[in-house]
């Protein structure tokens, strides 16, 4: 059997490898998706309980639900989403997040699979999910078009999958790259290359030619007077997310 090709950009991995063991410090490296979190649970929730008819009152919305979380890191989204009934796969590349990812969750008393693999490898394997969460991966690998066409792959016929990533623009360079990596210091100089980002109608584009359906994309805008994150319909300058479904 032939290894299953990958898209993973190694430079990139090694990356989030050397931060590996501060994913659960709210204060640390990963400070911003913290705060990000609410604001990227409220469009995931939203679009899984729209797709799937769920009641997010319910105790467990989301039982009976397959969900894989690409690119899982320690487990920030996996965690609530096993809290929320689904059933958990948290996949990555970078090795050293899935023991900082299990040992969280174990202490949580969450029962969460997490694997060290890529989307290209479970695809291979014949995996299938009712939603995959693509969060701030896309800008992260080698080829984005074979990324999104194995994720494609890991949908079940009606699947959704949430799409995540940074707009590429001027105002970008100067939020998150220029911000946040060298005046807020919120996250390692280099972590992100802005030639690497993706504009939405780019990203639209992409999902079409790995053979899904877009149905949404919105905004995440972050409000530096009150602290806070926000969903916007019209604001997709910096960080937005997609909504796409397998028909």
């Amino acid at each position: 059997m032939q290894t299953a090709q990958t898209t993973v950009d190694p430079a990139e991995v090694a990356k989030f490898e050397a931060m590996a063991a501060e994913w659960w410090d709210v204060n640390g490296k990963f400070k911003p998706l913290h705060m990000l979190n609410p604001c990227r649970l409220d469009y995931i929730t939203s679009q899984i309980a729209a797709k799937f008819g769920r009641d997010l009152t319910a105790t467990l919305p989301f039982e009976g639900l397959r969900l894989l979380d690409i690119g899982c890191g320690g487990g920030l989204l996996s965690e609530p989403m096993a809290r929320l009934g689904a059933t958990v796969i948290g996949a990555d590349a970078a090795e050293g997040n899935i023991p900082v990812a299990q040992v969280h969750a174990d202490q949580q008393g969450l029962e969460i699979d997490y694997r060290h693999t890529t989307a290209e490898a479970m695809a291979e394997a014949g995996e299938e999910f009712d939603v995959v969460l693509n969060m701030e991966v896309v800008e992260h690998v080698a080829d984005p078009l074979a990324y999104l066409t194995a994720c494609q792959q890991l949908l079940k016929q009606g699947g959704l999958m949430i799409c995540s990533t940074l707009n590429r623009n001027p105002k970008s360079y100067a939020v998150a790259i220029i911000g946040a990596e060298h005046i807020m210091r919120w996250l390692p100089k280099g972590t992100h290359e802005w030639s690497k980002f993706i504009t939405p109608d780019e990203l639209f584009g992409l999902i079409k030619n790995a053979g899904l359906e877009p149905t949404n994309r919105s905004g995440f805008v972050f409000n530096p007077i009150a602290w806070s994150w926000s969903l916007s319909d019209r604001d997709l300058s910096v960080n937005y997310v997609t909504a796409s479904v397998k028909r």
